[in-house]
């Protein structure tokens, strides 16, 4: 039980800190539900007997081992006990779906797992490491205040070689010209506004949405059977207490027809009964799943909007001087040196710096990013303040982005 519980302790924190929680119920939680039940579904599939089917005496065993074998390729279908088998030759719906149910629990897995793909590949080459950050200042040894002095410097020396790379240091008319131009082929959007992490991880939040909400819709498409309000028919039938055999839900018990060849080129068709244990597994994991799935969509819904908030600059005003307030470098009745605070949230951080803070501050706490903003602060007000201009083509950029969203509200 214990190594057990150490891979999942691994599974959760994991090996990279660019995330959230939402992110990570996702990506890691959810993908590794669904390969667990892909694997308990699959080892009855084929190590025991899925299918088991009620053949006439005068079968043998290798009749019977056919039997079982071709209905469980060629589907069977479900006929309530109080009603007559009928007419073979008449259309009739077959239950084709549990054979494929471990191949689509594994497709699953990979649905919720490439927003994280699609991430990792895009913020790749922004030049800033997450990882070495959270782990960085995150380090039992740190508790030595002149070596976590001596960390938090460096991560800061990282921070300020990300933020300065784009910047807008006094260019001249040419160059402004260059980024006006491309600013009408990407208006607002891009490395130079210092947004580009920023919005390209409101992207992947959307991913993480529409696969949430989409998974619920698959599945629905894959059983056949309602399955987006599948939760609200159990609660139903929970109160009502029918059974599978009265809604026809993952039938315990199925028909198949087939027809058997023999010589002299008579064709005798035949009709028996199965039994699919397999679908009391599937009936529990999918009962599991609709509820998981709708805890998991509105989870990341929330966490979703709770990022689109961070589109507003007043929002992401108040993030940073929060820190600024605690750490005493501003007081809480005024705003000190109004001009160069506002100079270092919308030049020097901009809506990347930012949403960098905000997603470290989820990986570790409010402590370690007041120091990172006190000594980001204290860079600033040494070596860049005056090297960056008090407007510039970024900050004009970000400022129509957010009279934008102000009119659309």
């Amino acid at each position: 039980m214990a190594p057990f519980v150490g891979i999942l302790s691994g599974v959760w924190k994991g090996i990279h800190s660019d995330d959230d929680f939402f992110d990570r119920l996702n990506h890691r939680i959810t993908s590794l539900i669904l390969i667990v039940f892909a694997m308990l579904v699959g080892s009855k599939q084929y190590v025991g007997d899925p299918i088991v089917c009620w053949v006439p005496k005068v079968f043998t065993g290798g009749h019977k081992k056919y039997a079982n074998n071709y209905c469980w390729i060629k589907n069977s279908y479900f006929m309530p006990f109080e009603e007559r088998i009928p007419n073979p030759e008449l259309p009739r719906a077959h239950i084709g779906y549990y054979q494929w149910v471990a191949l689509v629990l594994l497709l699953q897995a990979l649905l919720f797992y490439s927003p994280r793909i699609f991430w990792r590949l895009m913020s790749d080459g922004a030049g800033i490491d997450f990882n070495m950050i959270v782990k960085a200042i995150w380090a039992p040894k740190l508790l030595d205040p002149e070596k976590r002095k001596e960390v938090i410097g460096t991560v800061v020396n990282h921070l300020d070689r990300f933020l300065c790379l784009k910047q807008d240091y006094h260019k001249n008319k040419c160059s402004r010209f260059k980024e006006k131009f491309t600013n009408l082929i990407c208006p607002f959007l891009g490395k130079q506004y210092g947004n580009y992490l920023f919005f390209l991880y409101l992207w992947v939040k959307c991913m993480y949405v529409c696969n949430a909400i989409g998974q619920l819709f698959l599945l629905n498409a894959f059983l056949g059977s309602m399955f987006h309000v599948y939760g609200f028919q159990v609660l139903s039938e929970l109160t009502t207490k029918m059974e599978w055999y009265q809604t026809g839900r993952f039938p315990r018990v199925t028909l198949c027809d087939f027809n058997i060849r023999q010589l002299g080129g008579n064709i005798h068709r035949w009709t028996v009964q199965c039994a699919l244990p397999i679908n009391l597994f599937n009936e529990k994991i999918y009962m599991f799943l609709w509820f998981w799935m709708v805890y998991v969509a509105i989870a990341t819904v929330w966490g979703m909007i709770s990022w689109f908030s961070f589109l507003y600059r007043r929002e992401r005003k108040a993030y940073i001087a929060k820190f600024l307030k605690r750490m005493g470098i501003i007081s809480s009745t005024s705003t000190g040196d109004g001009k160069l605070v506002r100079k270092f949230i919308t030049r020097y951080l901009r809506p990347d710096g930012a949403f960098i803070l905000n997603l470290v501050g989820r990986n570790t706490n409010d402590i370690v990013i007041g120091e990172l903003v006190a000594a980001l602060w204290e860079k600033f007000k040494k070596d860049r303040a005056h090297l960056l201009t008090d407007r510039g083509l970024d900050e004009e950029g970000n400022h129509k982005m957010d009279k934008m969203l102000e009119d659309a509200v």
